[in-house]
C-alpha cells in the first residue's frame, strides 16, 4: 500500500522555504505583516503553479493506465525557496499517444496558469526610477510573453523607470521559465516526450545532443544552464526509452498539440534569465 507521508512532509517543507524567499525579497531589517503578506502570495502563488503542473502529469498518467505518484516538492533554501517539484513515473508508457498527452499535460497546464498569476502580480507592481534601484536588486529578463503582458498593464512607462514585481508576480515569472526549461526537447523532460513522440528515436536523439551542447554557450549568458546540462548527461540521460509499442501513430489532434507546445516554449524560453 503506498503512503503519501514523504510527500505530505516535503510540500508543507516547502511552503515554509517559499514563505520566507517570499519575506525577504521585501525585507528591510524590519518584519511586518505586510511583508508577511508578501510572503505568503509568493509561496502559494509559486506551490499552486508547481502543483497544478505536476498533477496535470499525474492524472493524464492515471488516464492512460500509467502507475506514478504524486508530487514531490523540494524544498530548498535560496531566492525562490524550492527546487522545483517532480512525479515518478512507476510503470511503462504504452504509446506516442499517451506519450504526448503526457508530456504537455503539465507544461500547458502551468503555462495558463502563469498568465493569471503574473497579470494579478503587475496589478500589484510599481514603476520605481532605474536610478534609485538598490545596486543589489534582482533584474529579471524577459521572455516574450512577460514582456507582453508588462506593456499590456504598463503600456506607457516612462524612460528611466523599471517595474518593481510583486511577488506574486515573480511567481508568474517563475511559472514561464520553469514551463520553458521543461519544455526543451531534450532526453526526458516533457519537450523530450513531446519530441520523441512526433519525431522518433533518432531524430529525438539528435535533437537532445544537439540542445545541450548549446546549453554550453548559453551558459555564459546564465550559469545555470551549465548546472541544467551537467544534470541532464548524469542523471536524466540523452536517450529517451522507447514506450511499448513504439511504432503506434499520432493523430492529427496531438500533431496539432505539439505545435502548441512549440508555440510555448518560443513565447517563455529566456536565454538570459537575469539581466546585470
Amino acid at each position: 500500500m503506498r503512503t503519501y507521508t514523504t510527500n505530505i512532509i516535503l510540500f508543507f517543507l516547502t511552503i515554509i522555504t517559499t514563505t520566507f524567499a517570499g519575506i525577504a525579497m521585501s525585507y528591510k531589517g524590519e518584519l511586518n505583516w505586510v511583508l508577511v503578506a508578501n510572503g505568503f502570495s509568493f509561496s502559494l502563488s509559486l506551490m499552486f503553479i508547481l502543483g497544478v503542473h505536476e498533477l496535470a502529469h499525474y492524472f493524464t498518467s492515471t488516464s492512460h493506465k500509467v502507475d506514478a505518484t504524486l508530487p514531490y516538492f523540494i524544498p530548498f533554501p535560496s531566492l525562490i525557496g524550492t527546487f522545483g517539484a517532480f512525479i515518478r513515473i512507476k510503470s511503462p508508457i504504452k504509446d506516442k499517444k499517451s506519450l504526448l498527452d503526457i508530456g504537455i499535460s503539465g507544461p500547458g497546464a502551468s503555462f495558463l496558469l502563469s498568465i493569471p498569476i503574473f497579470l494579478i502580480g503587475l496589478k500589484l507592481s510599481r514603476p520605481y526610477p532605474v536610478s534609485e534601484l538598490p545596486h543589489a536588486v534582482l533584474r529579471l529578463g524577459d521572455s516574450i510573453i512577460t514582456w507582453s503582458l508588462t506593456k499590456l498593464v504598463f503600456p506607457n512607462i516612462s524612460e528611466g523607470y523599471d517595474i518593481i514585481i510583486h511577488p506574486m508576480a515573480f511567481a508568474g515569472w517563475i511559472g514561464f521559465f520553469v514551463t520553458s526549461i521543461t519544455l526543451l526537447p531534450i532526453s526526458q523532460l516533457d519537450g523530450g516526450h513531446i519530441a520523441y513522440a512526433i519525431l522518433g528515436r533518432r531524430i529525438h536523439a539528435i535533437i537532445s545532443r544537439i540542445l545541450v551542447l548549446l546549453l554550453i554557450p548559453l551558459g555564459f549568458l546564465w550559469p545555470g544552464w551549465l548546472l541544467w546540462a551537467l544534470l541532464i548527461v548524469l542523471f536524466i540521460r540523452l536517450d529517451h526509452p522507447a514506450p511499448l509499442e513504439p511504432y503506434s501513430i499520432l493523430d492529427n489532434k496531438r500533431k496539432i498539440l505539439g505545435g502548441l507546445a512549440l508555440l510555448i516554449l518560443i513565447l517563455t524560453f529566456l536565454p538570459a534569465p537575469f539581466r546585470e
